[in-house]
């Protein structure tokens, strides 16, 4: 009995180690598939989900998916201009999310005006020091068509959107200029805008 014990205890040990060690493969193939994913690919995947999270009109899809893709420190930041210096590091987190709280609440309520019914990426550029670009056609369900191109950069060996540029405009001078102009109006204090964010 006892050595029968000891049998099935070794032989659960092994089993153990083996499923330990098959688990790991499939997280290292799981890294190894993502690390494979081109740019395009990439980026037609967060386009899916931006057309999902539209067609839901939920703010909060709209938020788990700049949460996931989008550079967002660096957008935060750069969006404050020089005001960035005066941000305490401590208000950060609170400015991160208020920051996507806002896009996502602005995309909920200006989606509904441009419904998409597909994006295709169509091509992408070399990498270079300022990113990835990678050129899409988004159709709408009016069938009206435009250009959008995303400029992907890497962050922790994974892509992050940093800036979409349309007919020429980026998107993220939009969100620096009413940042900067909220602060300036505001005593020039940026901390003023993580509270009004956070609202």
């Amino acid at each position: 009995m006892t050595m029968v014990c000891q049998r099935v205890s070794q032989g659960g040990r092994a089993n153990g180690f083996k499923a330990a060690a098959f688990s790991l493969l499939i997280l290292v193939a799981g890294s190894f598939a993502a690390a494979a994913e081109t740019p395009a690919a990439y980026m037609q995947r967060v386009a899916n989900e931006l057309i999902a999270a539209q067609r839901s009109g939920s703010e909060n899809d709209y938020a788990t998916v700049l949460r996931s893709h989008a550079d967002v420190p660096t957008i935060a930041l750069t969006a404050l201009g020089s005001y960035a210096q005066g941000l305490a590091k401590s208000d950060r987190p609170a400015y991160y999310a208020g920051m996507i709280n806002f896009i996502a609440r602005y995309a909920g309520k200006e989606g509904p005006k441009y419904p998409v019914a597909k994006a295709i990426m169509v091509g992408q550029t070399k990498e270079t020091a300022a990113g990835i670009y990678v050129d899409s056609r988004v159709t709408l369900r009016t069938g009206e068509t435009y250009d959008v191109r995303w400029r992907l950069v890497r962050r922790g060996g994974v892509f992050k959107v940093r800036e979409a540029e349309i007919i020429g405009f980026e998107m993220t001078t939009f969100l620096n200029t009413l940042f900067q102009n909220y602060i300036s109006e505001n005593g020039g204090n940026p901390r003023t805008l993580v509270i009004a964010l956070n609202r």
